[in-house]
């Protein structure tokens, strides 16, 4: 029945055949709770649809000890079929670390086929029919970022392609909350080239550009990865722009995320698109919370891999 008048069907094209009301469509908002993470998508306040889409399961590692992965895709406005890029995004890394996890892949590797995985089914999409170009001379090739993360025997592993982040928060809040990821955008390459601080950068009109994403006319592919052995408990907060965007600095998103997030996930991730949504918003918003649990034997520094599988040269680890 329709929500707004209570008393109409509603028909296929999802209006109410008695008032015309347009009724909400399911992935307006979203929510999913397994036992170890948890995520939520929204709208937002001034989009007509959502363009993020998102995936959360767990496996089983070939010694029984459990795998929990969260992968979170934002659907690129300025292409075609944004929506329905993220969701094969989404969906298709998701499957692949269902595959390769219980086979004994190592994580870190994982999550780069995975990453590989989910553009090839971005890249499918843009086969279409000759005839849908003609009525659409203008279209191109459907585009989404990517960001996941994986926790698994006392490590963390995250991957990432394009401007959706994953960041670092302790529990106690005693060490540092850290950001995770580097942005594939405009910003990010003004700061790398040390050509603007970071202030500046963020507010210029091009900061939010992206140089990386999943699609067929991406310049290059190249999935980022990296894996971390944190060394006290915490939760990772994997999202897109539409939370980091109200929560831009590390501290500022330590902040919004709730002292209880490891034992209330669902609750935490509704709490931050809260926040986002408070602040005004102006895109999709999505988010996911993974609990991390501390294993003291898995304490100790963090690999960073570079996107071609190898390591960096000393100096490139990071400790939290």
């Amino acid at each position: 029945l329709c929500v707004a008048c209570r008393s109409g069907r509603v028909d296929p094209d999802g209006y109410c055949e008695n008032c015309g009301h347009a009724q909400p469509r399911e992935r307006d908002h979203m929510e999913e709770e397994l036992d170890a993470v948890a995520a939520v998508s929204d709208r937002g306040l001034r989009h007509h649809r959502n363009e993020d889409a998102f995936a959360i399961s767990a496996a089983a590692l070939p010694d029984g000890s459990p795998a929990v992965v969260a992968i979170v895709c934002d659907g690129v406005s300025s292409a075609t079929r944004p929506d329905e890029a993220s969701l094969a995004a989404s969906r298709a890394a998701n499957e692949s670390l269902q595959g390769s996890l219980p086979r004994g892949t190592h994580p870190q590797q994982a999550m780069h086929e995975a990453i590989l995985s989910a553009a090839e089914a971005v890249n499918s999409l843009a086969t279409e029919p000759a005839a849908a170009r003609e009525h659409s001379p203008h279209q191109n090739a459907p585009a989404c970022t990517l960001v996941g993360a994986i926790v698994a025997g006392g490590l963390l592993v995250v991957g990432w392609v394009g401007d959706s982040r994953a960041y670092w928060i302790p529990d106690d809040r005693s060490g540092p909350a850290v950001r995770l990821t580097e942005d594939d955008s405009w910003a990010a390459q003004m700061v790398a080239a040390g050509l603007m601080n970071e202030a500046e950068a963020y507010a210029d009109d091009r900061a939010h550009a992206i140089t990386g994403w999943l699609g067929a006319d991406a310049y290059e592919l190249e999935p980022h990865t990296a894996s971390f052995k944190p060394d006290r408990a915490g939760v990772v907060v994997v999202c897109t722009d539409g939370l980091w965007n109200y929560a831009e600095a590390v501290e500022e998103m330590a902040r919004a995320v709730p002292a209880d997030a490891a034992d209330r996930p669902l609750r935490s991730a509704q709490v931050l698109v809260g926040h986002a949504l408070d602040g005004g918003g102006h895109d999709n918003v999505t988010v996911a919370v993974v609990p991390f649990p501390y294993a003291p034997q898995g304490a100790g520094s963090a690999q960073r891999r570079t996107p071609d599988g190898g390591c960096p040269a000393p100096g490139g680890s990071e400790r939290f």
